[in-house]
């Protein structure tokens, strides 16, 4: 009687809570996880102003190259950061050493995604977007990207936040 009381006393607890499972949606990357961890300063889905400042807090287990791109709510895509160096541990961006002394929330409003390319040797190209992106093509380009690069020697992570 006691453990069934428990049990439903539990499910009727776990009714009331949500979970909700983001993936990576369609990233390639590799298994070598190099990348432990990237957030905003507010957290992984932490709302920002128009106007505020926004840092982006990377987390990687060996050093080497990064470099910072987002997706904006109309498709629209910018380069925050080009093959920046980073040792391993915690990097907060924006750092004035790659042309930046801040970065400043702007519309359009919605989901904002940020993602971060990653590679233990000093990459060899710049990446560049023209154009509008949907999730599809801004995958294709990223991907592309990182594929002159030996899978134990990459990784690719992303984070989101919201503009109101």
């Amino acid at each position: 009687m006691r453990s069934a009381l428990l049990l439903g006393t539990l499910a009727l607890g776990l009714s009331a809570c949500t979970v909700s499972v983001r993936s990576n949606l369609g990233l390639e990357y590799s298994d070598s996880n190099l990348i432990a961890a990237l957030r905003p300063d507010r957290g992984e889905g932490g709302t920002y102003v128009v106007g505020s400042n926004i840092r982006l807090l990377l987390t990687t287990r060996t050093p080497g190259y990064v470099t910072l791109v987002s997706l904006d709510p109309n498709g629209n895509t910018d380069v925050l950061v080009r093959s920046a160096f980073v040792n391993a541990g915690t990097t907060s961006f924006p750092r004035a050493q790659d042309g930046a002394a801040s970065f400043s929330v702007a519309p359009p409003r919605g989901v904002q995604r940020v993602r971060a390319i990653f590679s233990r040797a000093r990459p060899g190209t710049d990446l560049y977007f023209q154009g509008s992106y949907d999730q599809g093509r801004w995958n294709d380009a990223t991907n592309s990207y990182v594929q002159s690069y030996a899978p134990a020697d990459r990784d690719v992570q992303e984070t989101y936040f919201y503009i109101r």
